[in-house]
């Protein structure tokens, strides 16, 4: 295919930008030639005419704090290679993968995943030994073979070891995330007390399920320890409250799945009930996204969970929990938030970047994203695009794909991430990398 010359596409450029409409042109090979004034003077010199591309977005791509991965190679619910093309077909160029796995992530040698530029994975190594909260890993081993920083598991490290590994730090530098969660005060519920769970008959998680180790988490980043701690996935009206009052605030993440979907707005047949943390109520969900608003929170994670279609058969109180979220249609995460925040908060455009681009970039101790000429590390995003832009997969193997919000709209129709045949930038034929001449 040729070059693209995309006329007046809203543009945005990094952090503390204003949105502004202007010219883009697309190389060939999928790189971002040129923007503004220059990329009109140089499409004008290759003879291309210019395409109309007002209402779509071109932007820097998204960064995932954190996700699961737990069989790369031979995997029936996700692959290293189906992950890395659900990630770039719904616009992720940065995803950070936890150490959860088989065999746990938690040595020099087993942190030798990787992927083609211009896609980065990046590796989280083990805070404890395999994962089991008993023995501490070798940080700073791990961090010296790539490691960005230490995670623990899907609840609080006991606060002996957790104390201790901050008192040592042997990586101080480097970021350390924890889930303020503790599995023996869930009472084996997975749904979060409230008036809609218990109308429903769901088993009920507490709030001091999370709250409890919450505090706990608070005093200890309040001690000043060499470590820097951070929270993963909050989940809580409760939680905010306790991290809003908290004299020290660690940075925090949360979920995607937990901003779109609560405990009053799903049928009881609808995917995405079983969720760690439990997903909450419309109270929960109001008080996580006003904390994002107000920056109490740093980051959303899209905190990918693949099930293979065996064990999604599973009854719902059995079946492992988690919810896959990168790919499964082009990519749902960005539509579903920007439905939710931008169409229904009245969100900027640069406020969602903040907290699915430059805000996890942060927590990862990462530069933030920029268009930059030369990159593939971008995305045109089209908030118009109806669902079917999500026909024929998103690359994914997981079979706990939720599906669309009722009434969401949205798709990425291209990105460096992936080759230009695979761009979906004319509605009328699916595939064509072209925008409908103006």
């Amino acid at each position: 295919m040729k070059a693209i010359w995309l006329h007046q596409v809203q543009l945005l450029r990094g952090p503390g930008a204003e949105l502004d409409l202007g010219d883009a042109l697309l190389g060939a090979d999928g790189r971002l030639e040129a923007l503004g004034v220059e990329a009109s003077r140089r499409a004008a010199g290759l003879g291309l005419s210019p395409r109309p591309a007002g209402g779509s977005l071109l932007a820097p791509v998204l960064v995932d704090p954190h996700s699961v991965l737990d069989d790369p190679w031979t995997g029936q619910a996700e692959t290293l290679t189906s992950l890395a093309e659900a990630a770039a077909r719904g616009g992720y160029g940065t995803v950070a993968l936890l150490p959860w796995a088989r065999p746990w992530r938690d040595r020099p040698e087993r942190l030798n995943l990787s992927w083609p530029a211009p896609l980065q994975l990046l590796l989280w190594g083990s805070f404890s030994r395999d994962g089991a909260d008993t023995d501490l890993a070798l940080h700073a081993l791990q961090v010296a073979a790539g490691a960005i920083g230490l995670a623990g598991g899907p609840e609080c490290p006991p606060l002996a070891l957790l104390e201790r590994g901050l008192l040592l730090a042997e990586a101080p530098r480097q970021p350390l995330l924890v889930a303020p969660r503790q599995l023996a005060l869930t009472s084996g519920g997975f749904v979060r007390e409230g008036v809609e769970a218990l109308r429903a008959g769901w088993p009920i998680d507490p709030q001091v399920s999370e709250t409890l180790p919450l505090q706990s988490l608070l005093t200890l980043a309040a001690t000043g320890s060499g470590q820097v701690l951070n929270l993963m996935n909050l989940s809580t009206a409760a939680g905010v409250a306790a991290l809003e009052r908290a004299p020290w605030r660690p940075p925090a993440t949360v979920a995607w799945w937990h901003l779109v979907a609560d405990s009053g707005s799903l049928s009881p047949t609808a995917e995405g009930w079983r969720l760690e943390p439990s997903l909450g109520t419309p109270a929960d969900r109001q008080a996580l996204i006003a904390a994002l608003a107000a920056g109490t929170l740093s980051a959303v994670a899209v905190h990918h969970q693949a099930l293979d279609a065996e064990e999604q058969m599973l009854p719902l109180d059995q079946r492992p929990p988690g919810i896959a979220g990168h790919g499964g249609h082009h990519g749902l995460v960005l539509p579903a938030l920007w439905h939710a925040l931008v169409r229904g908060r009245g969100w900027s455009a640069a406020q969602l970047w903040q907290v699915l681009s430059w805000g996890p970039s942060g927590l990862l101790q990462q530069p933030a994203e920029r268009l930059v000429a030369g990159s593939r590390r971008w995305l045109l995003f089209d908030p118009e695009a109806r669902p079917s832009a999500w026909g024929g997969g998103g690359g994914s193997l997981a079979a706990n794909q939720p599906g669309p919000p009722q009434a969401c709209a949205g798709a990425v129709r291209a990105t460096g991430l992936t080759a230009p045949d695979q761009w979906w930038l004319d509605p009328a034929a699916p595939g064509a990398a072209a925008f409908p001449p103006g």
